[in-house]
């Protein structure tokens, strides 16, 4: 297909009918970029060489490389890329204990955008006449987002690797339509507006944020608390916090959505778990309360590892019995080694004696090993 059918519809207007019908959706903001390859893959290749992607071993693989390399290799017919984001509420105080992500705090986002993108696209076959190739993603595909959203003018990329926008700022998610129509591109957002503002460097508690507009995922919280599987390093347990899933420090700090970016009229948000729920509740029950929602992503065992943490480093003693039959009776090694260190860290008669009955009965080594730290 060389042009657009049917031959009567002029292509500047049905880019209009095209972001118009993305905005009626709900998506707060729509651009249009080439299906070009983009022009900063070698940093993302060197970002993969110095293992910055943790153990996000997908981003590796040399087919998703080669996939990123250029939209054709998606969708051979690609001729225009819609990129769409999605607003969602800025981070508020959490009405219970241990912070949950703001857009994790909702539906789960992946359900949410792409059952919008389902009538936008039988508006665009109705206004057409017919059907046409097209693929849609959200975090989801070989994609290089945020400079696709760049090319499509929707924001620059900050220093803190987030898209920003300078009337939405960067609570937004972002989801593409790789499409086989020659939309009209927008020019891309070439201004950076961050300046010599290093608001977001300096207030990162691991120092994950790189100067080169990149991130160490090995240290981002974000990643740790909700990719990361296994045991989480001790020098950074305490730089968690209270997250228990997820981060916004970055975004919190910044100041495009301090004092310039409207708030988005979005549901509120509707996601509470309190640690003493995670600490006590079984499998079958946290998968319940978590349908739905993003926080099925970390696992169970990610929630109660992130749980323990965050008991330690809030003070919060009253959890002591609930991290003791962890440490006791947990069947995953990984929560009863933070289970072993928040006890450690809470200290108290109860919590050294849960330690030494524990150790007396422990069959892991690397557990053991925990609590002998714990209890020193």
């Amino acid at each position: 297909m060389d042009d657009i059918e049917p031959k009567d519809i002029d292509p500047h207007a049905l880019t209009r009918f095209a972001k118009e019908q993305a905005l009626r959706l709900g998506f707060s903001l729509a651009g249009i970029s080439t299906a070009d390859p983009p022009p900063h893959l070698d940093a993302y290749r060197g970002w993969l060489s110095q293992a910055r992607h943790g153990e996000m071993a997908y981003l590796a693989r040399a087919d998703a490389v080669e996939r990123r390399e250029d939209p054709r290799r998606i969708l051979p017919e690609c001729r225009s890329i819609l990129v769409l984001a999605w607003p969602y509420e800025p981070p508020s105080p959490p009405a219970t204990r241990g912070r949950i992500a703001a857009y994790a705090r909702g539906p789960d986002y992946h359900d949410v955008l792409l059952d919008r993108i389902g009538p936008w696209v039988s508006a665009m076959e109705a206004r057409l006449g017919r059907s046409f190739p097209f693929r849609a993603y959200t975090d989801t595909g070989p994609l290089l987002e945020r400079e696709l959203a760049q090319r499509a003018g929707l924001g620059w990329i900050g220093k803190n690797t987030c898209l920003i926008h300078p009337r939405r700022g960067s609570y937004f998610l972002l989801a593409e339509i790789l499409l086989s129509l020659a939309l009209v591109p927008d020019p891309p957002f070439g201004a950076d507006r961050c300046g010599s503002c290093t608001r977001c460097l300096d207030a990162c508690p691991t120092d994950c944020i790189l100067p080169d507009r990149t991130l160490d995922a090995r240290r981002c919280i974000s990643y740790l608390t909700i990719e990361h599987r296994g045991r989480i390093p001790v020098e950074l347990r305490e730089s968690i916090g209270d997250w228990l899933f997820g981060c916004d420090v970055c975004q919190q700090v910044c100041p495009w959505n301090i004092r310039f970016a409207e708030r988005a009229a979005v549901p509120s948000a509707s996601v509470e778990l309190d640690m003493a729920d995670i600490l006590s509740l079984d499998d079958d029950e946290i998968r319940r309360r978590t349908k739905g929602t993003a926080l099925r992503r970390t696992g169970r065992a990610g929630l109660v590892r992130n749980a323990a943490m965050v008991a330690a480093n809030t003070g919060a003693h009253d959890l002591v019995p609930a991290l003791a039959r962890r440490l006791k009776g947990d069947p995953d090694p990984t929560v009863r080694q933070h289970a072993a260190w928040a006890l450690g860290r809470l200290g108290g008669i109860d919590s050294q004696r849960a330690l030494r009955e524990s150790l007396e009965a422990e069959a892991d080594p690397a557990v053991s090993q925990e609590i002998e730290r714990a209890l020193t």
